[in-house]
């Protein structure tokens, strides 16, 4: 995998070098040419004209603008290069484990009331989104994390899903060009407040002869100009001013009103640009599964929609030129004119433009998930199952682990309640996040960290981080009361959900917490739900002796010349081993 990464980052090093030699060797030229371009401009003013001289300087101006081009060319190509260097030093660092160091944690989706989000590591610092986060643009990030906290795909939709993530997943260079080219965008949301304003119908005049009149009157006062040009008439040129000075007029009147039509497209032609520019790659390239193909065949539909856009967007972006956008708008009411071509555009392209911003980031959001494969060393596309709540895994890892470390385990439930008992430090609760994640990837489409994995679709609930809130005056225990009485309520109305629950009621004294689990955990096993429950609570393993549906199923430590060692395996029964009193040693509490 990282060799891949490398051999791309290397071909790019290398082209980055010598074009970056090509390109100082050239800007050297260039203020040759500039100083000879003076000479001759010398020789053509103080000394007599010549053909050769005129010759000598037409080749001059050729060769120079030639250059120039060259220069510009070389720049655009380093500036490849170099993202291409950017996006391959990510890879790697998510391969190497240092992907946490990523600003884009999608800190802004955290959403503490979600049912997993919080406890699973979803979005946020050390993140299944920090580590997978390929989108650069608003949409691509918004689909991204929709699809990681609420895909609501059907095993029909996730089978086209698969299908796309895997065939994205097998094209490193090709991932790595449309993130480059994407990255141009950006992430911030004025692709979004575009379409906002798009989706606004309002008409910037009610009468259309107000319209008729300011597309009529530049081309009537410009006709009066050329004619007085032309004729040399007092008359006429008295008219052209006038008219001119009434446009000007009509222009500052409308400038409030006009700026807040057309204000959302200032800054836009280059992303815009980007925009078309990704359409055209996705375009042109051949696809083989049935989703890409019908998002390239949609793109292709707004590949002009799009283009026109960028081009209206360029008109409104004059103004950033004040002596041409003032003089545009005395002539011309340019600022008129580029209302009038955006309302025409919009009566045309709307819905089928706003469909391209979110097949872009629905494609962006399927290069985050084809990823894993390409970071993560134990990875396949699971089987999906339509009955019950079933998980059949073999090799099943945390993702997030780092791929050296990583410990897997096989496993395998069917509608049952597990019951993890164990040691501090052994593994518990990591584990229950292991099987949540891979859920996650699992109802999304995505690639699962295993060697094998056939699963059903189940919602997931889960209690773990449990946290006090002192604005509210709800302690941990009340919280985690919520929490427990939320998966119960979901359990009776939705069965086929699974539930992940660590260390239950460890906010309460230990004859209370196991007289509770145990309710439970017997509540739960009634209303047909499936999940796992952690404790170092023996005796509630207990129960599985009551309800055939519950099992116990343990993590353990071993010693080895003194030393406390995990293996992180998970084995069927109750965990008998204890080391607190170890570990309070080791850090130095003493026991006696």
């Amino acid at each position: 995998m990282q060799e891949q990464f490398l051999t791309i980052r290397n071909q790019h090093e290398n082209i980055l070098e010598k074009n970056s030699a090509a390109f100082h060797l050239i800007g050297y030229v260039k203020l040759l040419l500039a100083a000879l371009f003076c000479f001759f401009l010398y020789l053509m003013i103080a000394k007599k004209i010549t053909w050769i001289t005129i010759l000598l300087f037409v080749i001059l101006l050729i060769v120079t603008v030639f250059f120039f081009l060259r220069h510009s060319k070389l720049q655009e190509m380093m500036d490849y290069s170099a993202g291409m260097i950017r996006i391959c030093n990510r890879q790697i660092e998510r391969i190497t484990g240092k992907w946490n160091t990523s600003e884009d944690t999608g800190e802004e989706f955290i959403d503490a009331g979600h049912a997993y989000s919080a406890d699973l590591d979803i979005v946020g610092e050390k993140s299944l989104f920090q580590f997978l986060n390929a989108a650069h643009t608003w949409h691509g990030r918004r689909a991204f994390a929709d699809d990681l906290l609420w895909p609501g795909y059907d095993s029909s939709e996730l089978l086209k899903r698969q299908e796309a993530i895997a065939e994205l997943s097998k094209d490193l260079r090709f991932s790595c060009i449309i993130q480059h080219h994407l990255s141009y965008i950006g992430a911030d949301s004025s692709a979004d407040k575009l379409l906002e304003e798009l989706r606004n119908n309002r008409s910037f005049f009610k009468h259309k002869i107000c319209r008729d009149i300011l597309t009529v009157l530049p081309v009537f006062t410009i006709v009066l100009l050329c004619g007085n040009l032309i004729l040399q008439k007092t008359g006429l040129y008295l008219t052209g001013i006038v008219t001119a000075v009434l446009q000007a007029f009509l222009w500052m009147l409308g400038t409030a009103k006009t700026k807040k039509h057309i204000g959302v497209m200032m800054g836009l032609p280059y992303k815009l640009g980007e925009y078309h520019k990704v359409i055209q790659i996705l375009t042109d390239r051949n696809f083989s599964s049935g989703r890409l193909v019908q998002m390239k065949e949609q793109l292709g539909l707004v590949s002009q929609a799009v283009k026109k856009l960028g081009r209206i967007a360029e008109r409104v972006n004059i103004r950033h030129n004040g002596v041409l956008y003032t003089l545009a708008n005395i002539f011309l009411l340019w600022d008129y004119q580029c209302v009038f071509l955006l309302e025409k555009w919009k009566a045309k392209n709307l819905e089928s433009a706003a469909q391209c911003f979110q097949a872009v980031g629905e494609f962006e959001s399927l290069l985050c998930f084809a990823g894993l494969p390409n970071i993560c060393g134990n990875t396949c596309l699971p089987i999906i199952s339509e009955k019950g709540v079933r998980i059949d895994a073999r090799n099943l890892g945390h993702p997030l682990l780092p791929n050296e470390s990583r410990v897997n385990n096989d496993f395998r439930l069917e509608n049952d309640i597990f019951i993890i008992s164990g040691s501090n430090m052994s593994g518990k609760t990591t584990f229950l996040r292991t099987v949540g994640i891979n859920l996650v990837l699992a109802r999304a489409g995505g690639f699962v960290c295993a060697s094998r994995m056939t699963c059903s679709l189940p919602e997931i609930m889960t209690s773990m981080r449990i946290t006090d809130d002192l604005n509210e005056g709800v302690s941990t225990f009340y919280a985690e009361l919520n929490r427990i009485k939320r998966i119960l309520d979901s359990a009776k109305s939705n069965p086929d959900m699974i539930f992940l629950i660590d260390e239950i009621f460890r906010g309460t004294n230990s004859a209370d917490r196991l007289t509770g689990a145990g309710a439970v955990l017997l509540n739960l096993s009634r209303t047909g739900a499936a999940g796992m429950i952690s404790t170092h609570d023996l005796e509630l393993c207990d129960l599985a002796k009551l309800r055939e549906k519950i099992r116990n199923y343990s993590f353990s430590e071993y010693y080895e010349d003194g030393n406390i060692c995990f293996d992180y395996k998970m084995k069927s029964g109750v965990g008998k081993t204890t080391n607190a009193k170890y570990l309070m040693e080791m850090v130095g509490i003493s026991l006696h």
